[in-house]
């Protein structure tokens, strides 16, 4: 009996020891005994950090610019109207028509204007004759003293002053009486009268010769204008007229369009705006087409716009035949080609509810830092403020968080 109750003792006290034990155990796991919950954590860290790939912020060489987006224009457009009136007979272009400067491009039938130039011709003729001048040439210079109904003047008048001087000789002697003298004095003074009147009529006839000159001038301009040429390089941007329509003077006809080179308009902000010089080059892409196309700054306008607070720029961009007047177009003026800047690549800033930051590795930790960026391409951001050159940040961020345990490779 005595033996059995000192067994069962033994086997409570065991069991009691155990409990005692598995107690002291779990207190130990609930961070109440540090060395054993720090040991654990930091295994358990250790298997979970992540290693990230770092790279420095460095000062590289880039090209300052200003982008914007901009309108293509063509530099010229011109709407061809007829400047005299008729059935329009030709028309040799039509839509997408490339031309030529002085190439021929409609004309209204021109007979009745060939017939109006024939009779100005008729009529310049006749004056030239009535003038004792040649039927044909260029030379309209008269002397009066030449023409015949001035000779034929000049010659009574002088017959006649030849009779009132005898008659004042025939007076002074009594061989006439003074009414016969006064009849011979008036006469002379027609006559003088006459000659007076002959170089009048010649100077008429000078005139009218200039207004039939000017008559003829105007008669072939007309027969000129049936006929519309091309003021410049370019092609047809519309047709307005068909054959054998009647049409007015300044019926519109086509609508010429210059393609080489383009007018770029773009508006730059304010702030902007005191960067931008003349001759400055710009580089000005398409939607759709993957080719950089290269223009100069050609005009700045005077003022700002008071509604957008925005600057109209234009320059010009040469087209290699694939741009076209009326393109959006993305345009990015050069303002500095050698500028230095601090950046880091495309890949290493996180953007979140707009904000910009950089991730940074302090002592095995992620460390979030704002920036402010300014210029970017595809391969690099400008970073304005917040990292240094020289601090080294994380390059694909991808789902890090602000005080992560991490691994830095560089």
């Amino acid at each position: 009996m005595g033996g059995g109750r000192c067994l069962q003792s033994l086997l409570l006290i065991q069991k009691l020891f155990f409990l005692l034990l598995f107690s002291l155990l779990a207190i130990a796991c609930r961070s109440d005994y540090p060395f054993v919950s720090k040991q654990a954590s930091a295994a358990s860290e250790t298997q979970r950090a992540p290693a990230v790939k770092t790279v420095r912020v460095v000062q590289s060489p880039i090209e300052r610019v200003v982008s914007v987006t901009g309108t293509l224009a063509a530099f010229n457009q011109a709407t061809l109207s007829m400047k005299v009136p008729g059935r329009l007979r030709e028309i040799e272009v039509d839509l997408g028509s490339y031309v030529r400067k002085g190439q021929r491009i409609a004309q209204v039938d021109p007979q009745d204007y060939q017939l109006r130039l024939e009779q100005a011709e008729a009529a310049l003729a006749q004056v030239r004759a009535r003038l004792g001048l040649p039927v044909s040439g260029s030379d309209d210079r008269v002397n009066p003293e030449q023409t015949g109904i001035v000779r034929q003047a000049r010659a009574v008048m002088e017959e006649a002053g030849v009779n009132r001087g005898r008659s004042e000789s025939l007076l002074s002697q009594g061989l006439i009486s003074a009414s016969q003298f006064d009849s011979i004095d008036a006469n002379y003074k027609v006559m003088l009268s006459r000659y007076q009147d002959a170089l009048e009529e010649i100077r008429n006839r000078e005139g009218l010769l200039a207004q039939r000159r000017s008559e003829l001038a105007l008669a072939r301009q007309q027969l000129a204008d049936t006929t519309i040429y091309a003021p410049f390089d370019g092609a047809i941007q519309q047709r307005q007229s068909s054959i054998g329509e009647y049409l007015a003077a300044g019926t519109p006809v086509a609508i010429l369009v210059q393609m080489d080179p383009l007018r770029l308009r773009v508006d730059v902000p304010e702030r902007d705006a005191s960067r931008i010089r003349t001759s400055q080059s710009c580089r000005v892409t398409v939607e759709g087409d993957s080719s950089a196309y290269e223009g100069k700054i050609a005009r700045l306008s005077p003022a700002i716009s008071l509604q957008d607070r925005m600057l109209l720029v234009e320059a010009e961009v040469a087209n290699n035949g694939r741009l076209r007047p009326g393109s959006f177009v993305r345009t990015d003026i050069i303002i500095d080609p050698h500028a230095i800047a601090t950046t880091v690549p495309s890949s290493a800033i996180v953007t979140f509810a707009g904000i910009e930051k950089v991730l940074l590795i302090k002592e095995g930790k992620v460390l979030e830092r704002p920036v402010m960026t300014g210029q970017k391409s595809q391969e690099w951001v400008e970073i304005v403020s917040g990292v240094s050159p020289g601090e080294r940040v994380v390059l694909e961020p991808g789902n890090l968080q602000g005080g992560q345990t991490v691994s830095a490779v560089e």
